[in-house]
Protein backbone atom coordinates (compact mmCIF):
# COMPACT_ATOMS: atom_id res chain seq x y z
CA UNK A 1 0.00 0.00 0.00
CA UNK A 2 0.99 3.77 -0.62
CA UNK A 3 1.45 6.63 1.52
CA UNK A 4 0.68 10.06 0.45
CA UNK A 5 1.90 12.48 2.14
CA UNK A 6 -1.09 15.07 3.45
CA UNK A 7 1.03 17.62 5.66
CA UNK A 8 3.03 18.05 8.88
CA UNK A 9 1.16 17.17 12.23
CA UNK A 10 -0.49 20.65 13.14
CA UNK A 11 -0.50 22.28 10.07
CA UNK A 12 -4.27 21.11 9.90
CA UNK A 13 -6.23 22.89 12.39
CA UNK A 14 -9.29 21.18 13.43
CA UNK A 15 -12.59 21.70 11.12
CA UNK A 16 -10.58 21.96 8.29
CA UNK A 17 -10.39 19.93 5.03
CA UNK A 18 -7.06 19.30 2.92
CA UNK A 19 -7.88 17.75 -0.97
CA UNK A 20 -4.90 15.83 -1.61
CA UNK A 21 -4.91 13.95 -5.30
CA UNK A 22 -2.93 10.44 -6.29
CA UNK A 23 -3.73 9.33 -9.66
CA UNK A 24 -7.17 10.02 -10.39
CA UNK A 25 -8.39 10.13 -7.28
CA UNK A 26 -8.91 12.89 -5.10
CA UNK A 27 -8.99 12.22 -1.42
CA UNK A 28 -10.38 14.75 1.47
CA UNK A 29 -8.63 14.54 4.60
CA UNK A 30 -11.15 15.65 7.54
CA UNK A 31 -9.34 17.25 10.83
CA UNK A 32 -11.86 17.31 13.75
CA UNK A 33 -11.43 17.41 17.59
CA UNK A 34 -7.44 16.56 16.76
CA UNK A 35 -8.46 13.51 14.69
CA UNK A 36 -7.93 12.62 11.36
CA UNK A 37 -10.32 11.33 8.98
CA UNK A 38 -9.59 10.25 5.33
CA UNK A 39 -12.52 9.58 2.52
CA UNK A 40 -12.50 9.52 -1.40
CA UNK A 41 -13.74 13.03 -2.47
CA UNK A 42 -16.55 11.40 -4.42
CA UNK A 43 -20.55 10.97 -3.66
CA UNK A 44 -21.71 7.86 -4.21
CA UNK A 45 -24.94 9.54 -5.21
CA UNK A 46 -24.30 11.51 -8.17
CA UNK A 47 -20.52 12.20 -8.04
CA UNK A 48 -20.14 15.46 -6.44
CA UNK A 49 -17.17 16.49 -4.60
CA UNK A 50 -18.51 15.00 -1.05
CA UNK A 51 -15.74 16.20 1.09
CA UNK A 52 -15.77 19.66 0.14
CA UNK A 53 -18.85 20.53 1.94
CA UNK A 54 -20.05 21.84 4.95
CA UNK A 55 -19.69 19.68 8.29
CA UNK A 56 -22.30 19.98 10.81
CA UNK A 57 -23.61 17.95 13.85
CA UNK A 58 -26.56 15.59 12.94
CA UNK A 59 -29.83 16.58 14.05
CA UNK A 60 -32.15 14.23 16.95
CA UNK A 61 -35.76 14.57 17.64
CA UNK A 62 -37.27 15.45 20.76
CA UNK A 63 -40.39 13.22 21.23
CA UNK A 64 -42.16 13.51 25.17
CA UNK A 65 -43.17 10.39 27.08
CA UNK A 66 -46.67 11.12 25.95
CA UNK A 67 -45.39 10.91 22.26
CA UNK A 68 -45.99 14.28 21.53
CA UNK A 69 -43.24 16.35 19.28
CA UNK A 70 -40.98 18.90 21.43
CA UNK A 71 -38.45 19.85 18.95
CA UNK A 72 -34.88 19.23 17.78
CA UNK A 73 -31.49 19.73 18.87
CA UNK A 74 -28.00 19.09 17.59
CA UNK A 75 -26.12 15.96 18.56
CA UNK A 76 -22.49 17.49 18.60
CA UNK A 77 -20.66 14.39 18.67
CA UNK A 78 -22.53 12.56 15.75
CA UNK A 79 -20.53 15.34 12.99
CA UNK A 80 -21.76 14.96 9.42
CA UNK A 81 -20.23 15.48 6.00
CA UNK A 82 -22.94 16.95 3.74
CA UNK A 83 -22.11 16.97 -0.13
CA UNK A 84 -22.30 20.50 -1.88
CA UNK A 85 -24.34 18.96 -4.80
CA UNK A 86 -27.64 17.78 -3.22
CA UNK A 87 -26.96 17.69 0.78
CA UNK A 88 -26.53 13.85 0.73
CA UNK A 89 -25.17 13.82 4.44
CA UNK A 90 -22.75 10.72 6.12
CA UNK A 91 -21.57 10.52 9.44
CA UNK A 92 -17.87 11.65 9.93
CA UNK A 93 -16.46 8.73 11.96
CA UNK A 94 -17.68 6.25 9.41
CA UNK A 95 -18.58 7.83 5.88
CA UNK A 96 -21.75 5.89 6.09
CA UNK A 97 -25.12 7.82 4.61
CA UNK A 98 -27.49 8.73 7.44
CA UNK A 99 -30.42 7.18 5.62
CA UNK A 100 -28.93 4.80 3.46
CA UNK A 101 -26.81 2.56 5.25
CA UNK A 102 -26.06 1.00 1.38
CA UNK A 103 -24.33 4.32 0.24
CA UNK A 104 -20.65 5.69 1.69
CA UNK A 105 -17.87 7.07 0.99
CA UNK A 106 -14.70 5.06 0.03
CA UNK A 107 -13.07 5.64 3.15
CA UNK A 108 -8.74 5.90 3.73
CA UNK A 109 -6.63 5.21 6.66
CA UNK A 110 -4.97 7.75 8.35
CA UNK A 111 -1.54 7.52 10.07
CA UNK A 112 0.65 9.87 12.25
CA UNK A 113 4.76 9.13 11.93
CA UNK A 114 7.98 11.38 12.33
CA UNK A 115 5.55 14.22 12.80
CA UNK A 116 3.55 13.74 9.40
CA UNK A 117 -0.03 12.81 8.39
CA UNK A 118 -0.52 10.25 5.82
CA UNK A 119 -3.52 8.68 3.60
CA UNK A 120 -2.24 4.93 2.79
CA UNK A 121 -4.36 4.53 -0.40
Amino acid sequence: MAEVLVCRNGEMKDDTVRIVKTGDVEIGVIRHEGKYYAYRNLCPHMGGPACEGVRMPGIEELIAEDKTYIGQRFVMEDMHIVCPWHSYEFHLETGINTCDKALRLQKFNVTEKNGEVFVSV
